[in-house]
């Protein structure tokens, strides 16, 4: 891409998502993320209404009367983006690709963290990690994301969320927001995701095309793996065909959701054709709920 052209799109994705970030999901943001962090400040005598899963037992149990720990929110956040660069995110059927939707909800998240004075970061992804960007704060920092998102040429096609998952949590010491941003075609990330949330707060944002949902009756036609290359002719005529590929489908959909809910990880589909707002904002708002 040249670089006029970089900057066009740079300008043109800074200035929607910079709207979004700041007059629809700035006080949703600071309510969903901001009250997850917490530090421990004090402790204080029990009072009528308090949580009873804030005592402290040793305290209580020194002097016989019930005490409560008080935290407070911490000051600034830590977000981290996981972004999969993998071949498949070239794949859209239905106004745009994938990886266009993938860049703005970064975009957008990256400018609701700076606007409520957090750091943020981003991991780029395919089999393997592809590019680190340590998290900071300000402006110049988010344009440097936006630019990398949109020009980013990945080395490998492949993807391997595990090995994302991995290397934040090996290289996040403190406790930290993330977000996986990827349409979520690969298997065996379960163990990573197992052990990153324990002590981070994991959210998946699964992007994905109406025309991956369902095969389409067009006859004998040509199919190419973008992650692998493998060529395959397939009989979409053939009502068994299509019937087996909508099953696939389904039981990887049911498959991914177990893992979220057994990990308590939130979850959020967006498709290519979908306007992410409203799913967005909902996402937020059940969070606060919790």
């Amino acid at each position: 891409m040249e670089a006029t052209d970089l900057l066009k799109k740079v300008r043109k994705i800074e200035i929607k998502t910079k709207m979004l970030s700041n007059q629809v999901f700035a006080g949703e943001y600071h309510s969903a993320f901001k009250g997850k962090g917490m530090t421990f400040s004090e402790v204080r005598e029990y009072q009528f209404g308090d949580d009873i899963r804030n005592i402290d037992w040793n305290v209580t149990a020194r002097f016989n009367h019930p005490y409560v720990k008080i935290y407070e929110e911490e000051r600034e956040l830590t977000v981290m983006l996981l972004a999969d660069v993998s071949g498949s995110k070239d794949f859209g059927t239905q106004g745009q690709l994938k990886k266009n939707l993938m860049a703005e909800l970064c975009a957008v998240l990256s400018f609701s963290a700076i606007y409520n004075n957090d750091k943020i970061g981003i991991i780029f992804f395919s089999d393997k990690v592809e590019k680190f960007i340590p998290p900071q704060k300000g402006k110049k920092h988010i344009l440097r994301i936006i630019s990398e998102l949109l020009n980013f040429k990945a080395q490998n096609q492949g993807t391997n969320i595990g090995e994302a998952i991995r290397f934040f949590t090996n290289v996040t010491k403190k406790r930290s927001t993330a977000f996986i941003i990827s349409d979520f075609i690969d298997n065996g990330f379960e163990e990573a995701v197992k052990i990153s949330s324990r002590k981070h707060d994991l959210i998946a944002l699964r992007v994905y095309d109406e025309r991956e949902t369902i095969m389409p009756s067009i006859g004998l036609a040509c199919f190419k793996d973008a992650e692998t290359n493998e060529i395959r002719w397939i009989d979409t005529s053939s009502s068994n065909v299509r019937n087996n590929y909508k099953s696939w489908w389904l039981q990887k959909d049911k498959a991914l959701n177990e893992i979220f809910l057994k990990y308590g990880i939130d979850s959020l589909k967006l498709k290519t054709d979908q306007d992410y707002v409203k799913p967005l904002m909902n996402l937020f708002k059940r969070r606060i709920n919790k």
